[in-house]
């Protein structure tokens, strides 16, 4: 009995360290991706994980900057020119896999990436904002370190993280942030059609 138990516990244990070990993307997704995109795309999420790895027992700040740079590298594209069409929100997979994507896959590739980092989500939205150098609407990740604080701007048009007051080229329009939208709306209601169809294409991990 003695043995089935320390056995049991020896089980637990080596679980445990292999779920906090988990990759980003694991190993039968990244063949997939392989296939579809070849070398240089599996080369990219490799190096995806080791950036990860390198900051993930790191502050929030130094997480944000390192997935802002990465993500930052990958080519502006607009959605009709990657998918044929005028507003797609692509998976983290898609976007890294194709090596570009608009605003909207920016964000959502560098808000899961920080979710795996163990960056707390509430702390993050998708915020919709009115670029005036550019003259068009935008989005943006915003990190609030408090409820009360100044929201930190994570952006592909600008590569260096700024708090909210010293991006003087962006009007706010409002946040947005599915996961807390998902665990309040009780009657399972449609919080936002575009997250919901990202959320289904995650859960297939569509690449």
């Amino acid at each position: 009995m003695f043995k089935l138990k320390l056995l049991l516990i020896l089980l637990l244990f080596f679980v445990g360290i292999a779920y906090t070990n988990e990759q980003y993307v694991e190993n039968s997704l990244l063949e997939k991706i392989y296939k579809k995109y070849k070398i240089y795309a599996k080369k990219r999420f490799l190096l995806l994980q080791e950036t990860l790895d390198n900051v993930k027992d790191k502050s929030d700040l130094e997480k944000l900057e390192a997935v802002n740079d990465f993500y930052n590298e990958v080519r502006y594209s607009s959605d009709i020119k990657t998918y044929g069409k005028s507003d797609y929100w692509a998976t983290p997979w898609e976007f890294l896999g194709k090596d570009k994507g608009d605003c909207e896959d920016y964000v959502i590739s560098k808000y899961f990436a920080l979710k795996y980092l163990g960056v707390d989500y509430k702390k993050l939205f998708f915020t919709y904002v009115r670029s005036t150098k550019f003259k068009e609407p935008h989005m943006v990740l915003t990190y609030f370190e408090t409820p009360k604080s100044e929201p930190l701007i994570l952006d592909n048009n600008n590569r260096k993280i700024f708090p909210a007051s010293q991006r003087k080229d962006l009007i706010p329009i409002y946040n947005f942030n599915g996961d807390i939208l998902d665990k309040a709306n009780k009657s399972n209601e449609k919080s936002h059609k575009k997250w919901d169809e990202l959320k289904l294409n995650m859960q297939r991990k569509k690449i």
